[in-house]
């Protein structure tokens, strides 16, 4: 289908090629009511620029003879993750990337941070660069969004999260959260808390969910959640003096990820509290700093590089089977580790 052109959305957008050109270039030089509208008019026409096209195709130019002109390269596919810094979404996107480079495609990592306009900003990129697909964990990826980059004949994975006619995986975090609270139970614990941060993904959506069932299902009560401000080691330190502060301290805590349980962890034993036998404590990933926290941590194991293994082979699949590629929705099951802390 023809590539829409820059005066195709400067007609739309009801301004100037050059100010759609700034909009693209130089943003900060156009009032904020024409940036919106000109980006309204470019989803809206399904635009993308061809600039820097070659360089992902291609990659770094080898030497030429005459004899031998460099050979191309196959397109590049984009990794985009809410949060490099967080070990379980670079060992995802290290999963992806080893599948994809195995068959021969150079992988560009992007992240979020949590910002669906910068989320937007990085689909748009890779857009530009008409790479052959992207590896998303959304946070607010829409069907407008997917089908913008379909017609720029990418494929699209989702990670960690479904949707009805686009091909994803993910862990069951619901059965993730369902066997942290047995093992909570299991040891005799009954003052539960659930320690999450801002923003709550839906996976940890889920593993609360998939916990607070388990509770109620052993009549053994409500499962009180505690929101920090983020999912990090000095958010789980904040949590473990705001638990110890208190009328009736908890004896079992299930934190939405490893950090959290890790500065918990740490602050716990700091505070002289003993773990496990006054407080247990059980994270979720199973990053590579869990066995070595203040008390070895016991987790819940995602599959996380065999989950960007999986993703990158939906996507090649998709890429290459083209009209004809049925969307499926893989899911994989998360286990339990058990160490020191629970």
């Amino acid at each position: 289908m023809p590539q829409t052109s820059i005066r195709e959305v400067a007609r739309r957008a009801g301004v100037s090629v050059g100010t759609v050109s700034n909009v693209l270039n130089r943003p900060d030089l156009v009032a904020e009511a024409t940036r919106d509208r000109v980006r309204a008019a470019i989803r809206e026409l399904g635009f993308v620029r061809n600039e820097s096209a070659r360089r992902l195709r291609q990659g770094p130019a080898a030497p030429e003879s005459p004899a031998e002109p460099p050979a191309s390269r196959a397109p590049a596919y984009g990794v985009l993750v809410e949060d490099l810094a967080n070990p379980y979404a670079s060992d995802v996107a290290r999963g992806a990337e080893r599948a994809l480079n195995k068959a021969g495609h150079d992988v560009l990592w992007l992240s979020s941070d949590h910002d669906p306009a910068k989320e937007r900003r990085g689909l748009d990129l890779l857009a530009a660069q008409r790479a052959a697909g992207v590896l998303a964990i959304p946070v607010g990826m829409d069907d407008a969004d997917i089908a913008r980059l379909r017609a720029a004949g990418m494929a699209v994975v989702l990670l960690d999260h479904a949707r009805p006619g686009v091909c994803s995986a993910r862990v069951d975090h619901v059965a993730g959260g369902a066997v942290a609270a047995d093992r909570l139970l299991g040891l005799g614990r009954r003052r539960l808390a659930f320690v999450s941060g801002r923003p709550e993904p839906r996976p940890v959506v889920d593993r609360r969910e998939g916990a607070a069932r388990t509770l109620a299902g052993a009549q053994a009560g409500p499962l009180p959640l505690f929101t920090m401000d983020a999912l990090t080691p000095t958010e789980g330190q904040a949590a473990a003096r705001r638990l110890l502060a208190l009328p009736e301290v908890p004896d079992g805590v299930f934190c939405a990820n490893d950090l959290l349980a890790i500065g918990l962890t740490n602050e716990l034993v700091r505070l002289g509290v003993r773990v496990p036998d006054d407080i247990a404590v059980i994270g979720y990933d199973d990053i590579e700093l869990a066995a070595s926290a203040a008390v070895a941590l016991t987790t819940v194991r995602q599959p996380r590089r065999e989950l960007g293994r999986a993703a990158a082979e939906l996507a090649l699949a998709e890429t290459a089977e083209g009209d004809s590629h049925q969307h499926r929705q893989l899911v994989l099951t998360p286990e339990l580790i058990v160490r020191d802390s629970a």
